[in-house]
Order: structure tokens, then C-alpha cells, then sequence
């Protein structure tokens, strides 16, 4: 008989009936010694202070109550209250850990992580509904939004631009539901994607070259696939002396050059007024004599607007969009477009999507949970009105020598401006000039 590693939740033997009454103990004692609230505000003023004080009440409280334990458990225990008070609760050592990439609550008895790509269920859990709930509150109350039953759903990001996401009952008929996709504190380069082997050399020369040479690109795939990741790595390929506007639902990038103007869109407030999407900062931007504009996603009507600036002048403009292939995308961004509300025919659409895309960068993840770009595409004419993709490069699975990153050797309407930044692209392959 194997023991299976995966926790039995709701299973607790009688220490560890001891050891949660005892938290929950010392926990009701801290809070009745303390202003949740003033701690709170004095925390931004003097963190490490507070810290200080509240580790030192606690100590004075185990002691108090009489427990004998060892050095260990008694830091374990303090550092248990402090996640309570200062941090997000048990999820908070999760927080920490980077190799997780992001942190899913489902209820109180269910806390999922993603390693590596994969999900794992781990031993952490809550009390009950009602700790989730004060968690999500501690969350969403610094960044400004609220979740209750009449708003039982809420966007945002944290202060390091983690993204969280949180539903309540009665939509979630699990409970609080809590999702936070960390934030890396470096962005990946497209040099450390080639050793992960998410492309090959090749391809990187030639992202590179088509970010110098102002090439518009699309970077698309399904989600959880990098899409964000390789924009992110595509951004810092632009040079230092260009104005850059970044216009995003949820800021996640991160830029390394000088002149960055980083847009941030903004829901509703409680009384269902002062939203400001997507579409209105792309249009906004156009203003702003951006040399560059980058849209962490293209989701809706905003599309048409991305597609408009690409056709007038804002060439080097990035994006990303879901799609679950470089051919799908076509018809992505066709229906985007048209939810505009603007009354234009399909075959205008279709000119405006070949005139101003230029490559296309299609990343998935594998079952193994690694992340790769499959095809780098141009969009070529076809018969009539219909769109033709074109890969450059391809992903062809397989072991044998012909299986990898390949060059098509497909020559691309961008070739010339491909060599003025050093890359050739030819029947024979691609290179270095």
C-alpha cells in the first residue's frame, strides 16, 4: 500500500486539533492588544518598526499562555501571526516563493500552485470562508476596490504588479476564489528564453532586428502561454532614445529605458461611473506623440484603434491577443474589430489587418508545462479577400535532426528591413549578415 503525498484535507489528527486551537488562541489575544487598523496605516510609515513590536507581543503572549515549545515552532508560530496581521495569511509563504508563479484559492480547503508550468495542490488551508474573505479584503482595500454581493467580482494589482483576481459567493459556488499571478521582479531576456528553449537563436536575431526596424507584431497564444513574458522581452529590444506608451488592463510590464509612459485602465466606481478602458487610452495615446505604442492585450473594440495607429504612422507598435493559432488570429482580430460598433465590411477589416501586422509571434505550453514560440508568420495575400499566414520559422515536434526551431525558408515582404538591421532572410534560410 503507497501513501499518497497529496494532503487529505479536512482530516486532522488530535496534535494538530492542539496546535490550531492554540493559534487561533494567541491570534485572538494579538488582536485584542492591537488596532488592526492603526497597524495598518503606521505599517507604510515604519514597517520594520511595526514588525519589531508585533513580534515582541507575540513572544510575551506564548509565553503567557504557557506553551512549551522549541525555538522552531515558536518563530513558526510568530511568523504565522505576523502573515495574519501584516501579510496575506497562509498563502503568504507561497508569496514568497518563486518558484511559484501563481497562487489559486479555491475556497478555504483547496490552495493550488503553479511550478515549472504545472499545477500542484498544496497543504496550505484556511480556517474557513470567512479567513479567505479578510484576506481578499486586506488585498483589494489598499488598491481602491471593494467585493461584497453586490460586487462579487474584482480585478487588480498589487504593489510589486502582481496580478490578483478575486469572485465571491453567491457566483462562486465554491466560496471565495482567489487567483494571484505573481509578478517576476526581473524580466525574462529574449537571450534567457533561448537557453530555455523557447526559441532558438535564430529567431531571437530576428525579434531583435524587427523591433529595431520598427516592424508592427502581434504576439499571440492561448492563455498561460507567455505571451506577456515575450512582449515583455520584445519591449527591451527598443531603443533607449524613443518615447514609449504602454497601455494595459493590468500593468505588468517592466521597461528598463528612460522615457516610458505607462498607461493603466481603470474599472468603474461604486456608483458605475469613471471607467476608462482600453480603447479610450489607445486613442488617448495617439495624442501623445508616442514614438512607440505597446497594448498588453487587445481584447475588444479597441482592436480597430491598434490597427488604425498601426496604419498611420505609429509603426513598432506591440501587442498581444489570444488565439489559438497564427491563423486563428486573423479571425480574432476580425471580431474584435467589429466590436468597435463601427459598420464596416469584413474585407476592410481584412486590409487593415494585412496592412498593418507585419509578424506574427505564436507562443504555446506543452503538457510538460514548458513554453515555446512555434511560429513566427507573415501575413501574405490570398485569393480574393481571403488571408494567407506564412511561416518563417516553425516548431516541427519530433526527435530526429529535423525536428526543432526550423527556417521555412518562406522570404518575407520585411526581408529589406530585416538586412538593414544585420539579418538576412533567404530561400535557403535565415542568418546573421
Amino acid at each position: 500500500m503507497t501513501t499518497s503525498k497529496t494532503p487529505l484535507y479536512g482530516y486532522r489528527d488530535s496534535k494538530t486539533k492542539i496546535e490550531e486551537r492554540l493559534k487561533g488562541d494567541i491570534r485572538s489575544q494579538v488582536y485584542g492588544a492591537i488596532n488592526p487598523k492603526e497597524i495598518i496605516q503606521n505599517v507604510r510609515k515604519n514597517p520594520s518598526g511595526v514588525r519589531r513590536d508585533l513580534r515582541n507581543l507575540t513572544i510575551r503572549i506564548i509565553g503567557e499562555c504557557g506553551y512549551l515549545c522549541t525555538t522552531s515552532d515558536r518563530e513558526a508560530l510568530v511568523e504565522y501571526i505576523l502573515n495574519e496581521i501584516l501579510g496575506f495569511g497562509p498563502i503568504e509563504p507561497l508569496l514568497r516563493d518563486e518558484s511559484v508563479a501563481e497562487v489559486m484559492v479555491n475556497g478555504p480547503d483547496k490552495v493550488f500552485v503553479e511550478r515549472e508550468g504545472k499545477l500542484e495542490l498544496t497543504a496550505v488551508t484556511f480556517d474557513d470562508e470567512e479567513h479567505v474573505m479578510r484576506i481578499i479584503d486586506r488585498i483589494v482595500s489598499p488598491i481602491g476596490r471593494r467585493i461584497d454581493e453586490s460586487c462579487p467580482m474584482v480585478n487588480g494589482r498589487l504593489a510589486d504588479g502582481s496580478r490578483i483576481n478575486a469572485i465571491i459567493r453567491p457566483v462562486s459556488l465554491v466560496g471565495p476564489v482567489l487567483t494571484v499571478r505573481k509578478f517576476r521582479s526581473k524580466a525574462f531576456t529574449l537571450s534567457e528564453m533561448v537557453v530555455m528553449g523557447c526559441l532558438s537563436e535564430a529567431m531571437m536575431e530576428m525579434l531583435r532586428a524587427a523591433v529595431r526596424a520598427r516592424l508592427n507584431v502581434i504576439v499571440t497564444g492561448g492563455t498561460g502561454s507567455g505571451k506577456t513574458t515575450l512582449l515583455n522581452a520584445l519591449s527591451r529590444e527598443i531603443p533607449a532614445d524613443e518615447r514609449i506608451v504602454t497601455i494595459e488592463d493590468a500593468a505588468e510590464l517592466k521597461f528598463e529605458q528612460p522615457h516610458v509612459v505607462s498607461l493603466e485602465a481603470r474599472p468603474a466606481n461604486i456608483e458605475g461611473r469613471g471607467s476608462i478602458n482600453i480603447r479610450d487610452l489607445v486613442i488617448n495615446a495617439l495624442r501623445m506623440r508616442p514614438d512607440r505604442i505597446v497594448v498588453g492585450e487587445v481584447r475588444s473594440g479597441e482592436c480597430l484603434d491598434m490597427l488604425q495607429a498601426m496604419n498611420t504612422g505609429h509603426d513598432g507598435s506591440l501587442t498581444t491577443a489570444h488565439a489559438n493559432s497564427p491563423t486563428d488570429v486573423i479571425v480574432r482580430l476580425e471580431t474584435m474589430a467589429l466590436m468597435s460598433g463601427l459598420d464596416l465590411p469584413v474585407s476592410s477589416i481584412r486590409q487593415q489587418i494585412a496592412a498593418a501586422i507585419d509578424l506574427i509571434v505564436h507562443e504555446t505550453r506543452s503538457a510538460d508545462g514548458s513554453r515555446r514560440v512555434t511560429n513566427i508568420a507573415e501575413i501574405s495575400g490570398g485569393a480574393g479577400d481571403e488571408l494567407l499566414i506564412r511561416d518563417i520559422f516553425a516548431y516541427v515536434p519530433g526527435p530526429a535532426k529535423s525536428s526543432g526551431h526550423l527556417s521555412t525558408g518562406y522570404v518575407p515582404r520585411c526581408a529589406p528591413k530585416l538586412a538593414e538591421q544585420g539579418f538576412c532572410v533567404t530561400s535557403s534560410g535565415a542568418s546573421d549578415v
